[in-house]
């Protein structure tokens, strides 16, 4: 079992590029785990955690539904904004400048083999996090994500969540605003849930910007605590 897990900072970066690369790290862990299997090799299959920044875009998961992107082509153009259909679970999301994106590409194996754990404990990762800023952040049954004030008119979602799993390996991950521009939320049925809000943590604190070094740095404790993992920091950018 490898708990060590190393930690990206990608920067600003096009999703598809991004994309590509976890999918080049996903396979790589894969092509070792069917190794391992077949030839008795035994190798160690490493884990990775990206932080990634994405310039203007709208993603579609597999079970998504087309109707919730609610502008055409050109109106994406006109916004700088681009759109992709993706391998991940969950339906339409936003990424943009201003949003903590999180890719974590582990082995499960070298953790626990149980995708609802893994899944509840990123959102554990993040509920932690916001508590930290004084915020009560929840699981909203059968609504993917983190939200606040759930079970009342005013519910509004602050992370996004969307992962793939393949052999015990994940890929995809969270979106938490930070400091995000709510308005390009209104280009879209946020998750495919109508008359449901969206907020950002500078927002919900009454700030112009919130410190983003500062929350990574948070849910990297609450990520290496829960996962009992060791984190190794790759300073350079991919």
């Amino acid at each position: 079992m490898n708990k060590t897990v190393s930690i990206q900072e990608l920067g600003l970066k096009d999703y598809k590029e991004t994309w590509d690369y976890q999918e080049t790290l996903f396979k790589n862990i894969v092509d070792t785990k069917i190794k391992n299997r077949r030839e008795e090799a035994n190798l160690q299959t490493p884990n990775y955690f990206l932080f990634v920044e994405h310039p203007h875009v709208y993603t579609l998961g597999k079970s998504g539904d087309m109707s919730n992107l609610l502008v055409d082509e050109k109106q994406l153009a006109e916004k700088g904004a681009t759109f992709y259909k993706v391998n991940r679970g969950g339906d339409i999301t936003y990424h943009g400048p201003g949003q903590i994106v999180g890719y974590p590409i582990l082995d499960l194996d070298n953790f626990f083999t149980d995708i609802h754990k893994y899944l509840r404990f990123l959102e554990e990762m993040i509920i932690l996090t916001l508590a930290e800023y004084g915020l009560k952040a929840e699981r909203s049954q059968g609504e993917t994500g983190v939200w606040l004030d759930v079970g009342t008119p005013f519910a509004r979602k602050i992370c996004a969540m969307g992962v793939r799993a393949s052999r015990w390996v994940t890929m995809h991950g969270f979106a938490l605003n930070v400091n995000a521009d709510l308005g390009y939320f209104d280009n879209m049925i946020p998750c495919g849930i109508r008359g449901k809000a969206v907020t950002s943590l500078n927002v919900e604190l009454g700030k112009q910007t919130v410190d983003e070094a500062e929350v990574k740095e948070k849910l990297l404790k609450h990520f290496a605590h829960l996962f009992e993992a060791e984190l190794q920091r790759q300073e350079e950018k991919v």
